[in-house]
């Protein structure tokens, strides 16, 4: 595969879990679409650094990924405790976190 393969693949990923963001009402499947585009940008990132033949790009993949995991971490927490106490998870309600 070449490098446009690669990065077509990258944007084609980007741009599914963007419309996923924008378009689904459920915040577990928003999240999904936030790690669809954290991934597509790690492959161009890794893309890039193959083909400058340095390890930059595969370093900042790598922190990417630990960042993804703590906000996966923070995220489901949070949904889950506003789950056990509404019985919901709808983004389209934002008085949620009003007490």
């Amino acid at each position: 595969m070449t490098l446009m393969h690669y990065l077509v693949l990258s944007g084609v990923l980007f741009t599914i879990g963007a419309v996923t963001v924008l378009t689904r009402r459920n915040a577990i499947l928003a999240f999904m679409g936030v790690e669809l585009m954290l991934n597509s940008c790690n492959l161009a990132l890794v893309t890039f650094s193959r083909v400058h033949g340095t390890l930059t790009g595969q370093v900042m993949a790598f922190y990417v990924m630990v960042v993804a995991a703590a906000e996966v971490v923070v995220g489901l927490a949070i949904i889950v405790s506003i789950y056990r106490a509404r019985r919901t998870v709808s983004v389209d309600e934002p008085s949620l976190l009003k007490g």
